[in-house]
């Protein structure tokens, strides 16, 4: 038999509630009862912020220049200070530094100074816009704000008042008149869709929101920040992954195809039809639908528009050039339409849709469809060179008529013999129909 073995001492065991108290002292020295003193410069800098919170008009005459130039002063020390630390800004900072941030930005709109139609970019005269008398102190906040996102983690941001009342006043802004202020912005509200991924639903989400407002809202004609929230969604649907979900599709015939409805189309046409092509471009049946809508909400009182919209048929059918068979699903709505603006009494509408027919990418697509196409385009070809005003239009259509008689001198030949016969066909109806009443009223 051995020796007996020596008797060790048991040590206590660590109960649960013993790991829950040296947990709840751990958080204490951080968050709650004893505080651990701040450093001077973070006094410092909390005053700097403090200070900032006054808020000057700059029209005021009894505001002081020298207290505007120090808060911009103080402004700039604070930019400073967050893009040149190298560690994240404390949590003790951020709360009082982002409202610091809320409460410069989120204020009232001055009343609009053009609220009326958007200026027409092919007039001399452009609108006299007010820019915003705050914006030396408004640039650098934003430059701070902008700095902070880029400097900072997500979790530590949602922490701090940027939420989704943030994120919704933050598209409010974009409203204002000032075009700098909308450029900030558009950087700024792209740069957290990127960083706040769990909010990206909400984002898009609110931006349809403001889209469908101004659409739909008859009244409502204060188009500032549309085209710059539709280019911040053309780089968002550029990098949707295909197939397209059903979201994305219903966004484009519920919300950008209605953007197409109001005044002020020509202040945001370009970044609709970009974002429309896009989707396109993913889907290419969804052109069936853009064609549908587009029709259906066609500008017949509005020539500007509709030379805009015709620009954009002739890029639609330009996209579907790779699927042919698509194209020619649409070729003879498309073309119909086309048609009718040949005949335009505006003549800007009527070249338009006259230098269609002289691009060589379209006349190639509309081949296979020319038997059913060219009726309706000499029949406009015809009136034109018999019945328009417009010198400049009657020439154009003279070089289409050559070009169209090279391409399809057969079938153009068999179009006019065509237009003779219901020409003498509607003469004999009004012949018939005056005979009628000659009768009528010899039989009286």
């Amino acid at each position: 038999m051995g020796a007996p073995k020596p008797y060790l001492k048991r040590k206590n065991s660590i109960t649960l509630r013993d790991l829950f108290n040296r947990d709840t002292k751990y958080q204490n020295a951080f968050t709650g009862a004893t505080e651990l003193p701040r450093p001077p410069e973070t006094d410092k800098l909390f005053q700097i912020i403090s200070m900032c919170n006054r808020l000057f008009t700059f029209v005021d005459p009894a505001e002081s220049s020298a207290d505007q130039e120090e808060k911009q002063h103080n402004l700039s020390q604070i930019l400073t200070i967050i893009c040149t630390s190298k560690q994240p800004i404390e949590s003790q900072i951020l709360n009082p530094l982002i409202s610091m941030i809320s409460t410069n930005i989120f204020q009232p709109l001055p009343v609009p100074t053009n609220q009326h139609l958007p200026f027409d970019p092919l007039e001399d005269d452009l609108p006299v816009l007010t820019p915003l008398p705050s914006w030396p102190h408004l640039e650098i906040i934003y430059d701070i704000l902008s700095s902070l996102i880029s400097n900072t983690e997500t979790k530590a941001l949602k922490r701090n008042q940027l939420n989704r009342t943030f994120l919704s006043n933050l598209l409010v802004r974009f409203q204002s008149e000032d075009p700098r202020e909308r450029v900030k912005l558009k950087a700024i509200y792209h740069l957290l869709y990127t960083k706040f991924i769990h909010e990206r639903s909400f984002m898009r989400k609110s931006m349809n929101n403001v889209f469908l407002n101004f659409a739909l809202e008859p009244t409502n004609e204060r188009y500032f920040g549309i085209s710059e929230l539709l280019e911040i969604y053309g780089s968002i649907i550029h990098g949707f992954a295909i197939p397209l979900k059903d979201e994305h599709k219903l966004f484009l015939k519920r919300v950008l195809i209605p953007l197409h409805k109001p005044k002020g189309l020509v202040a945001y046409q370009r970044q609709l039809y970009y974002c429309v092509m896009e989707l396109v471009k993913k889907d290419m049946h969804l052109s069936e639908v853009v064609l549908q809508e587009i029709l259906r909400y066609w500008p017949r009182t509005n020539c500007q528009k509709e030379v805009l919209i015709i620009g954009e048929l002739e890029e639609l059918a330009e996209v579907l050039e790779s699927v042919p068979e698509q194209f020619e699903k649409l070729a003879i709505s498309l073309c119909s339409q086309i048609a009718k603006c040949l005949t335009s009494y505006n003549s800007q509408v009527a070249e338009r849709a006259l230098h269609i027919w002289n691009n060589e990418k379209f006349i190639k697509l509309t081949s296979n469809k020319m038997k059913e196409i060219l009726p309706s385009v000499v029949a406009g070809i015809e009136s034109n060179l018999n019945l328009h005003w417009s010198k400049s239009v009657k020439e154009v259509t003279t070089s289409v008529k050559t070009m169209l008689e090279e391409l399809y001198p057969s079938l153009y030949s068999k179009c006019l013999q065509q237009l003779k016969l219901q020409e003498i066909q509607l003469q004999e109806k009004e012949m018939n129909r005056r005979l009628m009443w000659e009768m009528l009223k010899t039989a009286i």
